[in-house]
């Protein structure tokens, strides 16, 4: 095994390398390789960060290291070599012997990860167990042990609760400490942060940081997020398609990419406080993959009307009762959104910001009524739909619709896409079966997809494809107001940009108003008139875009954009999550009533609350 030389010009033998890999898999009785002669190497201690889309093959390279794929249908060919050894001539039960003990993996979702049956004591013992000859009392301490290494407040306490009990960050702590229980040389972190809130990411890439520097761990990251590849990788490879399409020192392909790809990876993330030379939204840059070169900043015409809202939400207060006890006593109540208000007007984007558990969500399904709200009104050019009955509800609904994170879950497997976008229109009898046909085609064309797809089914698009679908679907019923929850933040960077191009547009063409939920401050930055941060059930922070993001005042609207990573490896290893932090619990005792607050005026439309 040849020695490598790291970035910080030191060579030695590597941990870990990878020779010519070429993965296939089995279809329709022929071997189609979705990975092709793939060589890199990872030093001691060194983090290689293996960046590209969905469908690049960067996932099937980790799993193929770890020979984690079905072994019927897929074949592996090339060098893994770990410390030397060739995993992929070793028999199946050494390889066990190596997952977990000399390699471990972090996967994206933690709680499909960890048994929903066992307390975490238990999971994270049990991989102790199994690789070290210690006894179950040794394991507990141990556990304990890691579970305080990797910050979770009152380890000891904790060992006996099950997942369900932890946030989405401290489930993915436990999955840290699980992965390090044997002390590995190598840390596989497979998209370990794409689906966590912008601060606890930035406190776990402060936590692998961190037990990087303590234990020497090599790390091998993969994700779609070029903020994190900046900040937490010494070296960076671009995928494309299957195929290792550019490698070297992560500040080289930052500041000097030579790939089209590479460069349109980095043209199309957004940094936060771009935005400063701009008052409006402002579209994405789009890039031509073969050339790499992207079309000049083009900032969204002024089409805001500020005659009269479109949308009113006047203290909307939502609580959901917690019973507890054999007799299912009412114990308490989860206070989740409490006297929000705020105007939206036509032609407008107004972003609700926030962690997970702030209410931002709770508060757009309380707008359309998928939730019922428990008291506040909102008003829908002048009507108040909390006061409507079934029948008056289902027509306001054409002029409200929703846009949903997930937009597999949000499609019915079994029908054609075509009949997909044409049901609500039918179900609202807004017009015959041929006209809605003819409905069809000009929405799939609205949102740059091509009528002949009508015929398709859910599975044979892609993710960006399927969210744009769900936004024709939205527009068949020509709304007024779109609120978008999450709309875009499954999606990788590319294909992000495109849908919201998509959504600028079409608010550009059709007047529209959007309420944009999410928790992407550099995204929020881009598309946004106006923010509103929620913190714990309520708007913290209210205001013209340039007025927040230049000059925020309250506390959580700072710690949010402190927390975002940024595409620049000059200011990598820096820590900036010095204390680990949850949201706290907006549980309240059953009489407890939430006083009116009041807020003061920083500038013109700038509010934040006393």
């Amino acid at each position: 095994m040849s020695a490598i030389e790291t970035s910080i010009g030191r060579s030695v033998d590597p941990v870990l390398s990878v020779q010519n890999l070429t993965t296939s898999f089995l279809v329709d009785g022929d071997w189609k390789p979705v990975v092709r002669d793939v060589s890199f190497s990872v030093a001691p201690g060194e983090t290689v960060a293996i960046v590209g889309e969905s469908g690049s093959g960067k996932s099937v390279t980790s799993l193929s290291i770890m020979r984690l794929l079905q072994a019927d249908s897929s074949r592996i060919d090339g060098k893994i070599l770990l410390g030397g050894r060739d995993l992929l001539s070793l028999p199946e039960a050494d390889m066990r012997k190596v997952r977990g003990n000399d390699v471990s993996m972090i996967f994206q979702e933690p709680m499909t990860s960890l048994n929903p049956l066992f307390t975490i004591g238990d999971q994270i013992s049990e991989a102790l167990l199994c690789h070290r000859a210690i006894s179950k009392a040794e394991a507990k301490i141990e556990t304990i042990r890691l579970l305080e290494k990797v910050r979770i407040p009152s380890a000891v306490s904790r060992f006996d609760e099950y997942p369900h009990r932890f946030s989405g960050g401290m489930r993915q702590r436990v999955m840290i400490a699980m992965a390090l229980a044997s002390r590995p040389k190598l840390l596989i972190a497979d998209e370990p942060t794409t689906a966590l809130d912008v601060t606890i990411q930035g406190q776990i890439l402060d936590l692998i940081k961190m037990l990087q520097d303590e234990q020497g761990t090599s790390v091998l990251f993969i994700t779609h997020d070029m903020g994190v590849v900046a900040e937490i990788a010494d070296r960076t490879i671009v995928m494309y398609r299957g195929e290792q399409v550019e490698t070297g020192p992560t500040a080289d392909i930052f500041h000097r990419g030579k790939h089209p790809y590479t460069r349109a990876l980095l043209s199309a993330v957004p940094v936060l406080g771009s935005m400063q030379a701009y008052e409006r939204p402002l579209r994405f840059p789009v890039v031509n993959t073969a050339t790499g070169e992207a079309d000049k900043q083009v900032e969204t015409p002024d089409t805001v009307s500020k005659d009269k809202p479109i949308l009113e939400v006047k203290d909307l207060t939502k609580r959901f009762d917690i019973h507890s006890g054999l007799f299912g006593r009412l114990s308490g109540r989860v206070h989740a959104v409490e006297n929000v208000s705020f105007d939206l007007f036509a032609g407008e984007t107004l972003s609700l910001v926030g962690e997970s558990g702030c209410g931002k969500s709770t508060t757009g399904r309380a707008i359309m009524r998928l939730i019922e709200p428990d008291s506040g009104s909102v008003l829908v050019n002048g009507r108040d739909i909390l006061a409507l009955d079934k029948r008056a509800m289902r027509d306001m609904r054409k002029s409200v619709q929703m846009i949903f994170q997930d937009p597999f879950a949000s499609l019915n497997p079994r029908m054609t896409v075509g009949q997909a976008i044409a049901e609500p229109y039918l179900e609202h009898k807004m017009g015959t079966k041929n006209e809605a046909r003819d409905v069809v085609s000009d929405m799939l064309l609205k949102v740059g997809l091509t009528p002949d797809m009508a015929g398709r089914y859910p599975h044979e698009f892609s993710g960006g494809q399927r969210q744009r679908v769900c936004i024709a679907r939205a527009l068949a019923l020509k709304p007024k107001v779109i609120v978008a929850d999450e709309s875009v933040s499954a999606l990788d960077v590319s294909i992000k940009a495109q849908v919201i191009n998509l959504m600028l547009d079409l608010q550009q063409n059709l007047d529209l108003a959007f309420l944009f939920i999410s928790h992407d401050m550099a995204v929020v930055e881009r598309v946004s008139h106006r923010v509103a941060v929620m913190y714990l059930g309520e708007v913290v922070e209210i205001g013209p875009r340039a007025s927040v993001f230049g000059n925020p005042q309250h506390e959580y609207t700072k710690k949010l954009m402190a927390a975002v990573p940024v595409p620049d490896p000059d200011r990598r290893r820096q820590k900036r999550m010095a204390l680990v932090e949850e949201l706290k619990s907006p549980i309240r005792p059953v009489e407890y009533e939430a006083g009116r607050r009041e807020y003061r005026t920083v500038a013109p439309g700038h509010l934040v609350i006393a």
